[in-house]
């Protein structure tokens, strides 16, 4: 089965990932947000019960 012969792709994949790994992904995690998140305050939501009016 020619598809499992990792002779010809072998070579292809390790630099391509080594490439992606110590190129191309430090310039991509250089990049700042546009919108970087805020601190804000947390809101606690009314958790008044529902009134049924069968009960």
């Amino acid at each position: 089965m020619p598809q499992l012969n990792p002779n010809p792709w072998f070579l292809t994949m390790l630099a391509t990932w080594l490439a992606y790994s110590l190129i191309i992904q430090p310039k991509i995690l250089a990049f700042t947000t546009a919108n970087p998140p805020a601190n804000k305050k947390l809101t606690t939501p009314d958790t008044t019960p529902w009134t049924w009016p069968w009960t």
